[in-house]
């Protein structure tokens, strides 16, 4: 991974967008989409800008001598950022970016996930959070409400993102009766030092465990694959952690 995937929030704030033309109305399009408001090279405020013209590198320049973060229209080597194809079921965005390699490769990618994430999928994160207070009092501990998270939302729970049915669903798995048990360890024999080589479910498990337990030796490549939230410790590891463990050992 060679770049930070970040959501920045435009809403009311200004925004410089030089250049006229398809490429420049473009980006005042995206940067309107987002609640931000459009300007030009004067406006004082704005801390991030979009640069589409021909000639680019002048004004590239002056902007980042400024301390904005710059996007220029077909050179990379110019960005301080890019920008993503953007699947948007608001308030969940999904962004599909290849570092200005290929734009047409994002879309096409984008296109496929279109046809595979519901439409209502906003509404079930929008009942999720109105119900954070419900979900701490159903499950006061943190480690047993993930658990009980992590079941509903894999594929086939009541929650599965992917089946549709937008918030429904969320009173009725709050309702339910019976806790989610307690997670034995689960071993993990890896094959090889290349995360490529994992199988999936052990990557599905990696980014779900609440915590690590490796032995010496594992490549920091496969740690990567885990949750950046889950703890980390080498073996011999006691008194056991809660929640979620993976052991991970070499085949």
């Amino acid at each position: 991974m060679q770049a930070l995937p970040l959501f920045h929030g435009i809403a009311g704030k200004s925004v410089i967008v030089l250049g006229e033309g398809e490429a420049a109305d473009a980006k005042r399009r995206l940067v309107r989409r987002a609640g931000g408001i459009a300007v030009g090279e004067g406006d004082a405020e704005a801390r991030l800008a979009f640069v589409a013209l021909a000639e680019p590198e002048q004004a590239a320049a002056r902007l980042k001598a400024r301390g904005l973060l710059v996007n220029v229209t077909d050179r990379p080597d110019l960005c301080d950022f890019t920008v993503p194809s953007v699947l948007d079921r608001d308030p969940v965005l999904l962004a599909v970016g290849t570092g200005g390699a290929s734009a047409g490769l994002a879309k096409h990618l984008r296109l496929r996930l279109e046809a595979l994430i519901p439409a209502d999928l906003g509404a079930l994160a929008q009942a999720l959070h109105a119900a954070r207070t419900a979900l701490r009092t159903r499950f006061p501990d943190a480690a047993v409400r993930r658990r009980a998270l992590d079941a509903a939302l894999e594929a086939g729970g009541l929650l599965d993102p992917l089946a549709g049915g937008g918030a429904e669903p969320v009173a009725r798995w709050l309702e339910m009766k019976d806790a989610p048990p307690a997670a034995a360890p689960i071993t993990l024999n890896l094959a090889s030092d290349d995360p490529d080589d994992l199988t999936l479910r052990q990557a599905r498990l990696l980014g779900r465990a609440d915590c690590i337990l490796f032995e010496p030796g594992i490549s920091p490549a496969i740690l990567d694959r885990a949750r950046a939230d889950a703890t980390r410790h080498a073996l011999p590891h006691d008194p056991p952690p809660e929640g979620l463990v993976l052991i991970l050992r070499r085949g």
